[in-house]
């Protein structure tokens, strides 16, 4: 008789055996196989926030297919206190695993909004812009003056976000005056500056910032582009040219513009 039970206790480990391998076997594949999103969503993930609210919004979202699996990844890959503040894009189908990494690699917001302030001649502008997970697009939002306009709400209320980003668009043509008179006028950068770079030396082209950000960090940004762009075409210079350095290439190139 103990034979038999004893061959039976076997019996049953060996299959709790399979089962649990199985089990195991069912929980990674469904951790890592394609998800049940259908469409791509901004995901935001609010200051403060832990890997539990993010399984519900992703939950509600339709975006995985189970909160305790997801959770259960987390804790399995030690990522729970990797969790990083912003706004992510999580693609279409994107698998539970595919979501982790998304939200605890860390970088800049992939998706939410952002805010851009064209500096022109004569006129800054601010845009406020949302993306569009559908198409991976930013959607203008609003536009206004910046130092002539009322500042809409809907500007406050996304400036008021953590995860709102920030950029700001030199147009051709902009003085160097016009640029810097411009970011010192700006409430959102830090430390103004007092001294002008050379004329022409500010490269028009769109450059990204955190607020509070001195100016003179942005216009160092801005000269350092300029410079290395001076430098490739005069590298790439034809020969016989009555110039005689790159400096004198842009002074001549000032001048042509303003003409």
């Amino acid at each position: 008789m103990w034979k038999h039970i004893a061959a039976n206790a076997l019996t049953l480990f060996v299959i709790l055996l399979f089962v649990g391998a199985g089990a195991i076997g069912w929980a990674t594949s469904q951790y890592s196989d394609e998800g049940p999103l259908e469409s791509a969503i901004c995901l935001r993930v609010p200051s403060g926030s832990n890997m539990t609210r993010v399984s519900d919004d992703l939950t509600e979202q339709n975006a995985i297919s189970s909160r305790a699996l997801f959770r259960m990844g987390v804790d399995y890959a030690e990522k729970a206190g990797d969790l990083k503040a912003g706004s992510y894009l999580v693609p279409a189908g994107a698998s539970m695993e595919q979501i982790v990494d998304i939200v605890t690699r860390g970088g800049a917001s992939t998706c939410g909004t952002q805010v851009i302030y064209s500096v022109g001649i004569g006129r800054t502008l601010a845009r406020v812009e949302t993306l569009d997970p559908a198409t991976n697009q930013f959607e203008e939002v609003i536009r206004f003056n910046v130092f002539e306009d009322a500042a809409p709400a809907e500007y406050e209320s996304v400036r008021a976000e953590s995860d709102t980003r920030y950029s700001v668009q030199v147009i051709e043509g902009t003085t160097v005056w016009q640029v810097v008179t411009a970011l010192n006028d700006l409430d959102v950068l830090g430390a103004d500056l007092d001294g002008m770079p050379q004329e022409g030396m500010l490269a028009p082209d769109q450059y990204e910032f955190t607020p509070g950000d001195d100016v003179a960090g942005l216009v160092d940004a801005m000269v350092d582009r300029q410079v290395e762009r001076l430098s490739a075409a005069w590298a790439a210079r034809v020969d016989g040219l009555p110039i005689g350095s790159a400096s004198e290439a842009l002074v001549l190139a000032s001048i042509i513009e303003k003409e």
